[in-house]
C-alpha cells in the first residue's frame, strides 16, 4: 500500500509540473488571449462588418442604377394597322398639299397666286381622287415577333423619404451590432473569470486532499504497526485503508474535474483544447471594499446599450412604413442599342420622368401600426435591461455580505477542526484515541476545509457578478492575485 501511495503521488507531480506548461497564466493573459481568438467574439466581429457593408450599399442608393435592357416579344396574331382612323386626316392633308403644289408652281410663272375657284377645283378634284383610291380595309404586318435592347438609366430624384430612412435603419443596426461585439466581449470575459476562479478553487481542493491523503497514509502505517504490535485489532488497520482509497478517489475525482475545467478554459480563450496552461494558485481570500456604482451605471454597460439601440431601430421603422404613403419620383433614359423586325422605329434615345405612387395597399396602415407597436417594445425592453442591471447590482453586494460572513465563520471553524484533528493524532500516539477516530476527524476537517473554499469561491463568484453588472468584468483581476 505504501509503494502504491508513493507511486500515485509521483504521477500527479509529474502530470502537474510536465505536462502543464512551463508558464504560468494569469487572468489578464486569458482575457487577452480571448479577444484574439475566441470564435464568438469573432463572429459577432464578422457580423458587425456585414451590417457595415450593407450601411455602405444603403449609401449607395442615391446613385443612379445603369441596366441593359433587353426583350424577345412573341403576338398572338400579327400587328394590324389601324388605316381607318387616319383616312379623313391623311385625305385632307393630301389635297390642300395639292393645292398648295398647284398655287407654288403658277406663283412661279406669272407671279400671282391662282384664282380661288381653281384652287377648290383642284382640292375638290384631289379630294375625290385621293379618296378613291384609299384603302378601305385595315393591313396586317407579316411579323409576329421582334427584339429590342439598350441601356437604361434610373435615377431617383425624390422617394418620399424612403432612402433617408433606410440608412437609418442601416445606421442603427451598425450602431447595435457594435454594442453587441461589446457585449460578446463582456460575457466572455465574465465567463473566463468564473473559470479561472474555479480552477483556483479546484487547486485548493487538490492541495488540502493531497495533504488528507498523506495524513490517512501515515495514519493506516500507525494502524498496521499497531496491530502488528497486538495493541489494536485487525479492524482498526483494514478500516484506516478504506478510508484512504476513498481519499484517493476524491483525489482523483478532483484532479479530474480541473482538466476538464482547463479545457472550458482553453475553449473560451480561444486556443487549442488541448494546450498546456499553467494554473497553479490557489484561492485566497481577500477582502473588498466596493464603493457604490456612479450613478446611471448602466448607460456604459452594453447590455443597457444593445437594448437602448433598438429604439433607434424601431424609429426609423417607423419612418419608412409611413413614407410608404408617399409618391416616388425617377428620372429615367434609355439609348437604344439594337431592334430587329419592329413595325416602327424608335429614336437612339430618350429622356422622361416617372410617377410612382401607390394610392391604395391595405399593408401599410398596418405596418405603421406595427413599428408603432415596436417602438413601444423597445422602449419597455431598455426599461427592463436598466432595472435587471440594478437588480443584479444589487443582489450580487447582498451575496458578497452573506459570503463573507459565511468565510469568517468556517475559516474559524476549519481552524478549530486542525487544531482538533492535531490533539487527536497526539492522543492516538499516546494510545488514548484509535486510528478511526483521526481518521473521523480528519474526514471532518476536510470537509469543512472544503466548505470553507466553496464559501470563498461563492465570495469571488459574487464578486464578478457585480463588476459584470457595472459593465466592467475585467476589473476583479485587481483583487485575484
Amino acid at each position: 500500500m505504501r509503494i502504491r501511495l508513493r507511486i500515485f503521488l509521483l504521477l500527479q507531480f509529474l502530470f502537474t509540473f510536465c505536462v502543464r506548461g512551463q508558464e504560468k497564466v494569469s487572468l489578464e493573459y486569458c482575457f487577452a488571449t480571448a479577444k484574439e481568438n475566441n470564435i464568438t467574439l469573432k463572429q459577432a466581429q464578422s457580423g458587425l462588418k456585414t451590417v457595415q457593408y450593407n450601411l455602405q450599399a444603403e449609401k449607395n442608393s442615391y446613385f443612379p442604377k445603369i441596366d441593359l435592357l433587353s426583350s424577345y416579344t412573341y403576338l398572338s396574331s400579327p400587328l394590324t394597322i389601324n388605316l381607318q382612323t387616319v383616312k379623313d386626316g391623311i385625305v385632307e392633308g393630301s389635297s390642300k398639299q395639292s393645292v398648295n403644289t398647284a398655287n407654288q408652281i403658277f406663283n412661279e410663272i406669272t407671279g400671282n397666286n391662282l384664282p380661288q375657284a381653281a384652287q377648290d377645283r383642284i382640292y375638290n378634284t384631289s379630294k375625290t381622287i385621293i379618296g378613291g383610291i384609299y384603302p378601305n380595309y385595315n393591313p396586317s404586318l407579316s411579323e409576329q415577333s421582334y427584339f429590342l435592347a439598350g441601356v437604361g438609366v434610373r435615377q431617383p430624384l425624390y422617394l418620399g423619404n424612403k432612402l433617408n430612412s433606410s440608412i437609418n435603419v442601416a445606421k442603427s443596426v451598425v450602431k447595435s451590432a457594435e454594442f453587441n461585439v461589446d457585449l460578446v466581449g463582456k460575457e466572455i470575459d465574465f465567463l473566463i473569470t468564473l473559470q479561472y476562479v474555479r480552477i483556483l478553487y479546484l487547486n485548493s481542493l487538490i492541495h488540502k486532499q493531497r495533504t488528507i491523503v498523506e495524513a490517512l497514509n501515515k495514519n493506516k502505517n500507525y494502524a498496521e504497526e499497531s496491530v502488528k504490535n497486538e495493541i489494536l485489532p485487525p479492524y482498526q488497520k483494514n478500516w484506516t485503508n478504506v478510508i484512504l482509497i476513498q481519499a484517493e478517489s476524491q483525489f482523483n475525482t478532483i484532479s479530474n474535474e480541473k482538466q476538464n475545467a482547463q479545457i472550458e478554459l482553453n475553449k473560451l480563450i480561444g486556443i487549442d483544447l488541448d494546450s498546456n496552461l499553467t494554473i497553479s494558485d490557489t484561492l485566497r481570500y481577500n477582502a473588498v471594499n466596493l464603493n457604490e456604482p456612479l450613478k446611471d451605471f448602466w448607460l456604459s454597460n452594453p447590455t443597457y446599450q444593445v437594448a437602448n439601440s433598438k429604439i433607434a431601430f424601431a424609429e426609423a421603422t417607423e419612418k419608412i412604413s409611413k413614407s410608404l404613403f408617399l409618391p416616388n419620383l425617377f428620372a429615367v433614359g434609355n439609348f437604344n442599342l439594337y431592334q430587329k423586325d419592329l413595325p416602327v422605329t424608335i429614336p437612339n434615345w430618350f429622356v422622361a420622368l416617372e410617377l410612382q405612387w401607390t394610392l391604395f395597399n391595405a399593408q401599410t396602415g398596418k405596418r405603421v401600426q406595427a413599428s408603432k407597436q415596436l417602438i413601444e417594445e423597445a422602449r419597455l425592453g431598455e426599461e427592463n435591461a436598466s432595472q435587471m442591471l440594478k437588480m443584479q447590482s444589487k443582489v450580487a453586494k447582498n451575496k458578497l455580505d452573506s459570503f463573507e460572513k459565511d468565510v469568517m465563520a468556517l475559516d474559524a471553524a476549519r481552524k478549530e477542526a486542525f487544531t482538533t484533528t492535531k490533539l487527536i493524532t497526539q492522543r492516538m500516539m499516546n494510545q488514548l484515541s484509535s486510528p478511526k477516530d483521526v481518521n473521523d476527524a480528519l474526514l471532518i476537517e476536510s470537509e469543512i476545509d472544503k466548505g470553507y473554499y466553496t464559501a470563498v469561491l461563492g465570495y469571488y463568484i459574487a464578486l464578478a457578478e457585480y463588476f459584470n453588472s457595472i459593465g466592467e468584468p475585467t476589473k476583479i483581476t485587481q483583487f485575484i492575485q
